[in-house]
């Protein structure tokens, strides 16, 4: 059954007894949510490195010329 096995089924079944069926899209969108948050803080910090190193590689070109 789509590739779900007996112990995917009873925590399925135990969040659903948990939280009840009417939580559950507000609980998926908010974990939607801080998941993209994550994402965009981390891809951030890439850019942030990737200009560092960059400037970083640029400062030791001039250093070398001079």
């Amino acid at each position: 059954m789509f590739g779900l096995s007996t112990g995917h089924l009873i925590v399925l079944g135990i969040v659903v007894l948990l939280f009840g069926s009417r939580k559950l899209p507000e609980l998926g969108a908010s974990l939607g949510r801080g998941i993209h948050a994550f994402k965009t803080a981390l891809d951030g910090k890439n850019e942030r490195l990737q200009d560092d190193s960059e400037q970083e590689k640029g400062d030791q070109q001039t250093r070398r010329k001079v």
